[in-house]
């Protein structure tokens, strides 16, 4: 196991499998079709993101190294946690743009859903965490990776 400290944007605790890009994540592409769809498990729809594409979301710690792409990208996310389709966690190497984490501070005051996010991890979270690891967050910030 090995623990990484990152900054706190939305505040929470849990404990899911990890899923992991290296590629930026374009909130928009990965989430229309899984919202506008209903489909289960909320699978990645961006083509262009090839460690995520068609992969389930819902209830994954997503590790990112950040968010690309659409300025809607804070509306989908406060979207997916207002209809139950929101990945456990989200954790992201670098910082998170304010696009994104609006839309994951607007889910966590207005929706019953929890998400917590932590940025700035670094590039060893990114190196060390694989797809299907478990990742535990803590209130603190503190990300562990077993």
């Amino acid at each position: 196991m090995k623990e990484f400290k990152g900054r706190v944007i939305v505040p929470g605790t849990c404990s899911a499998e990890a899923l992991v890009s290296h590629n930026g994540f374009n909130t928009l592409a990965s989430f229309q079709m899984a919202i506008m769809f209903n489909k289960k498990g909320v699978p990645c729809g961006d083509q262009n993101n090839p460690d995520l594409y068609n992969q389930k979301m819902q209830g994954k710690a997503l590790c990112l190294p950040i968010t690309i792409g659409s300025t809607t990208g804070g509306m989908i996310l406060y979207t997916v946690l207002a209809v139950g389709k929101a990945p456990a966690c989200m954790l992201f190497s670098e910082s998170i743009d304010s696009l994104a984490a609006s839309g994951a501070i607007m889910g966590d005051v207005w929706t019953d859903s929890s998400m917590p996010v932590i940025d700035r991890l670094g590039q060893e979270f990114l190196d060390y965490v694989k797809t299907g690891m478990t990742v535990t967050v803590k209130d603190d910030g503190v990300v562990e990776v077993e």
